[in-house]
C-alpha cells in the first residue's frame, strides 16, 4: 500500500480507503461480511476509513468505532460527516446556511460521532453536503475554529455535490476547508477543470468518491440489472440512465488492458491525478477488499491510456 499526504490536514493515509456507505444503510448488507472486510483492509496497510451519520443514522460509525478499539495498534484515521439539519441531498442555495449547518447542530452531531467512533478526537469532520453561497456566513467559519481549538476535530472537509464540483471552490479560498470530497471517475471528469487546480494551488487533500460510477465501472451492469427494494441504486439506475450508462460502458470495454480489469482501470485512472489523496471504494467483503487494496501496488496508468480514457469523459444530465 502506498500512502499520500492528505493536504494540510498533514495525514499520511493509504491511497485507497475503506468507504462505509454500503454498511450502514443498505438493505443487502451483511454485519458480519462487513466487519471482517473492514479488518482485512485494515490488515492490508488501509488506514482512512470514510463513514457518515447518515449510514444508518450512526450504526456505520459504530462500526468503524469497534474497528478502532480492536486495532489500538495501528493509526486508522476515522473521517465521518455531519448531516444537514433539513436532511436535504444535495444542498440548494435557496437554503439558507442556519437551517442547514448552524452550530448546535454541528456540535451535536460532533460530540454523537465521537461517541461512536470512541475517539476524542475526529479526525477528519465534514459536512454532508454544501453550496458556495453559504461561504459568506459567518457561523461558517467560526464554527471550524473553535472545532479544531477545542480538540473535537483534527482537520474538517466538505462533501461536494454530485455535478458540481465547482461549488465548493470559494469555500476552499476561506482557509477554513482541510480537505475537499468529490465525485470523481473515467466518466465524471469535471472536477480536472477548476477545482483540482484550486486544489493543488492551496494543498487541499482530495479524497475521490464514487470512483466506480455507483457499480457501472466494475463492468458488470447489464440492462437487466436490479437492485433490492430501498436500494439507491435503483433510483439511480432507472431505465432511463441504466440505458445510457450500459451503452457506455460497452465502448469502454474496448479500451481495457489484457492484463487487467475494468475495475482495476478505473481506480487507477482516480490515482493517477496528482491532485488525489485517496479514492474511496465500498468494499464489504474479503474478495473485494484483496482485489481493490492491490491496485495502490499497480501505480498510475500509462500516459496513452489515459489519453484514450479521456475521450469517455461524460458530462451528463441524468434522468431523474
Amino acid at each position: 500500500m502506498n500512502f499520500r499526504r492528505l493536504g494540510h490536514a498533514g495525514f499520511q493515509v493509504s491511497e485507497v480507503s475503506h468507504g462505509l456507505w454500503g454498511m450502514g444503510s443498505w438493505p443487502d448488507s451483511n454485519d458480519e461480511q462487513s466487519r471482517v472486510a473492514l479488518q482485512l483492509s485494515a490488515d492490508l496497510g488501509c488506514n482512512f476509513y470514510d463513514s457518515a451519520w447518515a449510514y444508518g443514522d450512526g450504526k456505520s460509525d459504530g462500526m468503524l468505532g469497534d474497528l478502532i478499539r480492536s486495532n489500538k495498534s495501528k493509526r486508522l484515521f476515522a473521517a465521518s460527516k455531519v448531516p444537514p439539519l433539513n436532511r436535504k441531498w444535495p444542498a440548494s442555495p435557496k437554503d439558507a446556511y442556519a437551517d442547514v449547518f448552524p452550530a448546535e447542530h454541528v456540535y451535536q452531531y460532533a460530540d454523537m460521532l465521537r461517541r461512536k467512533l470512541q475517539v476524542s478526537c475526529i479526525d477528519l469532520l465534514q459536512f454532508h453536503v454544501w453550496d458556495d453561497s453559504w461561504t459568506r456566513a459567518t457561523e461558517f467559519q467560526s464554527t471550524i475554529t473553535q472545532l479544531k481549538r477545542d480538540r473535537i476535530i483534527r482537520a474538517f472537509g466538505i462533501s461536494l455535490n454530485r455535478w458540481e464540483p465547482q461549488n465548493g471552490i470559494r469555500a476552499l479560498r476561506t482557509g477554513a476547508v482541510d480537505v475537499v470530497q468529490v465525485i470523481y471517475n473515467i466518466f465524471e471528469q469535471a472536477p480536472e477543470d477548476e477545482l483540482f487546480p484550486v486544489c493543488e494551488e492551496l494543498n487541499i487533500g482530495v479524497i475521490a468518491r464514487v470512483p466506480l460510477d455507483e457499480g457501472s465501472l466494475g463492468g458488470r451492469l447489464t440492462l437487466d440489472t436490479k437492485f433490492p427494494e430501498g436500494d439507491w441504486r435503483a433510483g439511480y439506475f432507472n431505465p432511463d440512465n441504466l440505458r445510457e450508462t450500459v451503452e457506455r460502458v460497452e465502448r469502454l470495454r474496448k479500451v481495457v488492458p489484457r492484463n487487467m480489469t475494468m475495475s482495476q482501470m478505473a481506480l487507477r485512472f482516480v490515482l493517477s491525478h496528482p491532485a488525489v489523496t485517496t479514492v474511496i471504494v465500498g468494499m464489504r467483503n474479503p474478495e473485494h477488499v484483496r482485489k481493490n487494496l492491490a491496485v495502490s501496488d499497480a501505480g498510475p496508468l500509462d500516459p496513452e491510456l489515459l489519453a484514450a480514457l479521456k475521450q469517455h469523459r461524460w458530462d451528463r444530465k441524468p434522468a431523474p
